[in-house]
C-alpha cells in the first residue's frame, strides 16, 4: 500500500514513517516549505512531497495519515488555521480526484472533551472541547465529516502520547523526577495513555479495517484509542520513577486559580516575544479538569485493537 503522510516529521510521524516501512508499505511525506532540512533528511526512506503540491501527491497514494497539528499557538485563530483549515485543504484537493485516497484523521481526545472521574468518555457523548485546541481539533472533525460523502475517511482520537522521541510529557515528568520535587493539578484528575507505537498500529488498523464516516450516521467512523489503565498523576510519576530507578517525586498540588494565574503570567510574558509556552492558559484549561479518560471498546471490537503497553515500563528509562 502508498501511504502518504502529514506531519511525517514529527513526534508521531517519524515513528509512524518506521512503522509503515517495516510493515512493507511504500511511504510518502507531504512537508511544508520551511521543514527543516535536517527533518527531511531523516525521511530517508521515504518519498518527499511539498505541502502545495497537494494533487500530483494525492494522486498517486492509496491512503492519507493526516498526523500534521499544532499543538501549541498564541491564539485561537493560529490553531484553527492549521488543525482546521489544514485538514479542509487537504480533503478538499482529495475530493476533485476521481478515486480518492483513504483518509484517517488523527484528531485528539482534545476534541471529545473531558470526562469525569465516574464514567470515561465514549464516542457516544456529545463532544464539548474546554481549549482552543480541542476546538480546532474537533472542526477538523467536523470538516471530515462535511466531506465524508466524497471522501473515505476514519477518526482517530488518542488521548496523551509517550514514547521514543517524546518532546514533551516524559522529559517533563522526568525532570521532574530528577529532582525530587514538582507540581500536579489540585483535586485528583485520572488521565488515559498511550504509548506512540500502539497508536501507529490503532491508526493503520483503523485505515484497514475501521468503518468509514458516514454522513447519515455522525458515530460510525470515530474511534478512540488509548492503554486502557487510567491513571492518577502521582500514579503516572510513580511508574516512571520506578523505571528510572528513582524515589517518587514530592508533588504540590496547585489549585485551578493559582494555576489560571500562573499560565496566564507565562503567556503575558511569552506574546512579545512570540514565544509559545508550554504552559499558556489553553493548557491550564485542559489540566483545570477532574478526568481524561476514555474507553475504547469500539476500537478493540471493530479494529480488534488491543494495547500492547500499559504501563510505563523501564524501557522508557533511556528515553529520559
Amino acid at each position: 500500500m502508498y501511504v502518504l503522510l502529514t506531519g511525517a516529521t514529527g513526534f508521531v510521524g517519524s515513528r509512524m514513517v518506521r512503522y509503515l516501512l517495516s510493515q512493507g508499505h511504500t511511504v510518502a511525506a507531504l512537508v511544508r516549505p520551511e521543514t527543516a532540512p535536517d527533518a527531511v533528511q531523516r525521511l530517508r526512506e521515504a518519498g518527499v512531497h511539498p505541502f502545495g503540491d497537494l494533487a500530483p501527491a494525492l494522486q498517486a497514494c492509496d491512503a492519507v495519515v493526516h498526523l500534521a497539528a499544532v499543538t501549541r499557538a498564541i491564539c485561537a485563530r493560529d490553531f484553527h488555521r492549521a488543525n482546521a483549515d489544514g485538514t479542509r485543504a487537504l480533503l478538499h484537493a482529495a475530493a476533485t480526484l476521481d478515486t480518492p485516497p483513504t483518509v484517517v484523521v488523527c484528531s485528539s481526545l482534545a476534541a471529545a472533551g473531558p470526562s469525569t472521574l465516574a464514567r470515561p468518555r465514549t464516542e457516544s457523548d456529545t463532544p464539548a472541547p474546554v481549549s482552543h485546541y480541542g476546538c480546532s481539533k474537533l472542526a477538523a472533525e467536523e470538516v471530515a465529516h462535511a466531506y465524508a460523502a466524497r471522501v473515505p475517511s476514519v477518526i482517530v482520537r488518542p488521548p496523551a502520547v509517550y514514547g521514543p522521541g517524546d518532546p514533551a510529557l516524559l522529559p517533563t515528568l522526568a525532570a521532574m523526577i530528577r529532582a525530587g520535587i514538582g507540581v500536579r493539578p489540585a483535586g485528583s484528575p485520572r488521565y488515559c495513555l498511550i504509548h506512540v507505537d500502539d497508536l501507529c498500529t490503532a491508526l493503520i488498523l483503523a485505515l484497514t479495517v475501521g468503518r468509514r464516516l458516514d454522513p447519515l450516521d455522525r458515530q460510525s467512523g470515530v474511534y478512540q484509542v488509548c492503554d486502557g489503565s487510567p491513571r492518577s498523576f502521582p500514579e503516572i510519576c510513580d511508574d516512571l520513577a520506578r523505571a528510572l530507578g528513582r524515589r517518587a517525586p514530592r508533588l504540590v498540588p496547585l489549585p485551578r486559580p493559582v494555576l489560571m494565574a500562573v499560565s496566564t503570567l507565562i503567556e503575558t510574558a511569552s506574546r512579545p516575544v512570540g514565544i509559545q509556552p508550554v504552559l499558556g492558559r489553553d493548557k491550564a484549561r485542559e489540566l483545570n479538569q477532574a478526568a481524561w479518560t476514555c474507553a475504547n471498546d469500539r476500537a478493540r471490537t471493530e479494529l480488534g485493537f488491543t494495547p500492547q503497553r500499559t504501563v510505563l515500563s523501564h524501557e522508557l528509562a533511556a528515553l529520559c
